[in-house]
């Protein structure tokens, strides 16, 4: 009898010894693929980061909620169309007087210079805010990978 309880804490304490063997090299897993996402997240935050300033550095940005509108100007015989770019704000320098701002700026013609520009302004002001609200949710995905740090804005239990 005593024999069976020997060979009964042995196994009792090889089962032990195994379960934390094995727990420890989970834990050692775990952290290392914690640190592989990781990389992978700082990773795709370098490249779009890398993105947008090639955006930024590739012509003027129009101003945050600008948007190209076309009018209509009426002339003595026809009604002539041409476009601008409007802002929620005055953020445009006024030609005339100086210091002054406006919301708009005249971009002339269908087709002009000034049109096609403040188009491509238009379209590098989206192309950089959507970069910027994916580069920020990566971020906070890469935050996600430590759960057992408080994260402000983040409900811990």
């Amino acid at each position: 009898m005593r024999q069976h309880s020997s060979l009964f804490k042995i196994e009792n304490y090889n089962n032990i010894f195994h379960n934390q063997k094995a727990q420890k090299m989970a834990k050692i897993n775990s952290n290392l693929e914690i640190a592989e996402r990781a990389d992978r997240i700082r990773e795709a935050i370098a490249a779009l980061k890398r993105e947008k300033s090639e955006i930024e550095a590739s012509g003027w940005v129009a101003p945050a909620d600008c948007y190209v509108a076309r009018y209509q100007a009426k002339g003595q015989k026809y009604h002539y169309w041409y476009y601008q770019l409007k802002g929620s704000r005055s953020v445009f320098p006024k030609s005339n007087k100086k210091g002054e701002f406006s919301r708009f700026k005249h971009l002339g013609k269908a087709g002009s210079q000034a049109h096609i520009d403040g188009v491509n302004a238009v379209i590098r002001r989206g192309k950089i805010e959507q970069l910027t609200s994916a580069i920020e949710a990566l971020y906070e995905s890469w935050l996600d990978l430590y759960p057992d740090e408080e994260k402000a804005g983040h409900r811990v239990e």
